[in-house]
């Protein structure tokens, strides 16, 4: 199997659970960039984790490729190549020529026998979370790296602060099957929560013992920081800086997929000065929800949504206790408010607006055209020229503008609250039912002096 981790800065969590669940890690370096900071820490979390280390120098096809450089670069933190008569494995490939590739292939499979990489198949499975979310239908799925063991549906395990029963195992291709030996990616179905990503997955012997053994860490879990005294905000956090009654950012996060959390929350973090402390008070996948409300009031905290957003109900409950919700789709620009907030150099310019809420309950296929989701206005109103959010489960899946409005045969340019339409949204037809679309609007603020 190969674990694939992102190369940029945020995504450090990642690279560092990918180094501890892998047996060889294939440092992947562009002939034309050269060693960058991002490699330098793969390196390292390689190192820490004693995994040996293959470099693939990719890119070879550019016109400016030059590997000698990387191997000079490499040579200079301890990755001396063989050529170079060092003992580090260099590939020269194109991932777009596919030159090279059947070499690095070959090189780790030779790497693998001198390792004497085995397992045992015949005890109970032990593995690693890979990844882990919420799925509409299917409930918390997560994909499991097995490293020792069998796993068979009907087992019973403890992952993390959550236990389970195998009710269905998927393999890499989407297929169903019955067991999963070691080094066998698999995504596991029954659990009850979704675990964190790098969480140690352990089949047990009974149902009883998986539950007990869950009960305890969830009890641990709870030790919540609670007290507050006034709402905290990022348009007010300076204020409260300087006037010394805030010395942490507490912290809600809320994302669409596990390992996109821990990044995001690992970054956040970072964000830590002498002046005033980030703490991440709770994180989860999924839509953000009442519990979260509740406990950003009760605490005195702010939540980050990331690809993510709450009901009508829970926004509107918390715009009641005055809790600030903050949406982004994009890690960096999350930061770069934090950040403008710590210094008072937040100016928000753009305000977002919601205007209504719709439900799909039919879709209907028009040659030429596309999907169109006929709809019902369950709060507020359409507009045509409105921007809109597809939500599936709480989870923003599409965001854009409406292609087009229609109540009956006619184009209309706006539809009111518990009236029936048809929407068709712009490049974009995986429309369900049960769906529903968030329509709003972005008022521009003028920035004061």
């Amino acid at each position: 199997m190969f674990l694939d981790t992102p190369g940029h800065e945020a995504f450090t969590e990642m690279r560092a659970r990918g180094a501890k669940v892998t047996d060889v890690v294939v440092l992947v370096v562009a002939a034309d960039d050269g060693v960058m900071d991002q490699t330098k820490e793969a390196i390292n979390h390689a190192r820490a984790a004693g995994v040996p280390i293959v470099v693939a120098v990719n890119k070879i096809d550019k016109p400016d490729a030059n590997p000698d450089r990387v191997k000079r670069e490499l040579g200079e933190l301890d990755l001396l190549s063989e050529e170079w008569g060092g003992e580090t494995i260099f590939c020269e490939t194109s991932a777009k020529t596919g030159e090279g590739i059947d070499d690095l292939l070959e090189q780790i499979l030779l790497q693998s026998e001198i390792l004497e990489l085995k397992a045992d198949p015949n005890r109970k499975a032990r593995g690693r979370v890979i990844e882990a979310r919420l799925h509409k239908g299917r409930g918390p799925v997560a994909t499991i790296l097995i490293q020792h063991g069998t796993l068979q549906v009907g087992d019973n395990f403890v992952v993390g602060k959550f236990y389970g029963r195998i009710r269905a195992l998927t393999n890499d291709k989407g297929a169903m099957v019955e067991k999963g030996g070691p080094s066998m990616p698999v995504e596991v179905h029954g659990l009850s929560g979704v675990p964190m990503a790098g969480d140690e997955f352990v089949v047990m012997p009974d149902e009883k013992m998986a539950k007990s053994v869950s009960q305890q860490r969830q009890l641990k879990s709870r030790d919540l920081a609670l007290a507050a005294s006034t709402k905290i905000s990022l348009d007010n956090l300076f204020e409260k800086l300087k006037e010394g009654e805030v010395k942490e950012l507490r912290v809600i996060l809320r994302a669409d997929v596990q390992g996109t959390l821990e990044a995001f929350g690992s970054a956040i973090k970072k964000l830590s000065t002498d002046a005033i402390r980030v703490e991440i008070l709770h994180e989860g996948t999924g839509a953000i929800i009442d519990s979260d409300v509740l406990l950003a009031t009760a605490s005195d905290a702010i939540i980050i949504g990331f690809n993510v957003r709450p009901h009508a109900k829970v926004q509107d409950f918390a715009k009641n206790e005055k809790v600030d919700i903050r949406y982004y789709d994009v890690i960096y620009d999350a930061l770069d408010d934090i950040k403008k907030a710590m210094t008072g150099m937040l100016e928000p310019l753009f305000v977002e607006r919601t205007i209504g809420s719709v439900e799909v309950r039919q879709t209907f296929h028009v040659p030429k055209i596309g999907i169109i989701a006929g709809s019902y206005v369950v709060d507020g109103k359409v507009e045509r020229d409105a921007h809109v959010r597809l939500l599936r489960d709480g989870v923003v899946v599409y965001t854009g503008r409406l292609a087009s409005l229609r109540r009956f045969k006619d184009d209309v340019k706006e539809v009111q609250t518990n009236f029936e339409c048809g929407i068709g949204l712009e490049n974009f037809n995986d429309i369900k039912n049960g769906d529903m679309f968030e329509i709003f609007v972005i008022d521009e603020i003028a920035a004061e002096l």
